[in-house]
Parts: structure tokens; sequence; C-alpha cells
């Protein structure tokens, strides 16, 4: 191969690998593809959180997740991500 054959060729391949990465990650975020109608309800997940041991302040929808603001065991601020069908945690993070 020509060198500007192969510096096409590499181009092409790091564009369409560049445009890849947006859609490869929104599909990593979602939580759960379960119809709604098949979701845990909010309380349930808000009892799931709190036997966990959490303190929930609120919690929301966010990307195919229920999403709650509650205070753990060691008094520290955290969003947790619940997967809306099982009730497992699939994300977590805290502020330190």
């Amino acid at each position: 191969m020509k060198t500007s054959t192969l510096r096409k060729l590499f181009a092409t391949s790091a564009t369409i690998a560049a445009l890849s990465l947006p859609f490869a990650a929104q599909a990593e975020e979602r939580c759960s593809e379960t119809p709604k109608d098949q979701w845990m309800s909010v309380e349930q997940v808000r009892a799931k959180a709190t036997e966990l041991g959490y303190d929930v302040r609120s919690i929301k929808v966010e990307d195919g997740c229920y999403e709650a603001y509650a205070i753990d065991k060691d008094g520290k601020r955290v969003e947790a991500y619940f997967d809306p069908a099982t009730g497992k945690i699939v994300k977590s993070k805290s502020d330190d």
C-alpha cells in the first residue's frame, strides 16, 4: 500500500472510533432496559437503600436508574444508582 492510502485508512479508522465513543459510553450508563411497568416502586427502592444503611433524602429517575441522594452510615453524602428492576446498587459516588 502507498503511504497516502495508509493515511486515509488511518484517518477513517480514527474518525469512526471517535464517533463511536459517545454511543458506547451512553450504553454503559443505563441501569436497565426493563419496561417501567416492571420497575420497583420508589418506596421499595427507598426501603432497600435504608436496609443498606443509607438515610435517603431524595430519589429521582436518571438514565434508566433510580438515583438516590443519601447520607451513608459514615455520615458522607452519596449518590447511589439502583437498578429499577432488582434494587441492586449499580454505581455509587460520595463527597469526600
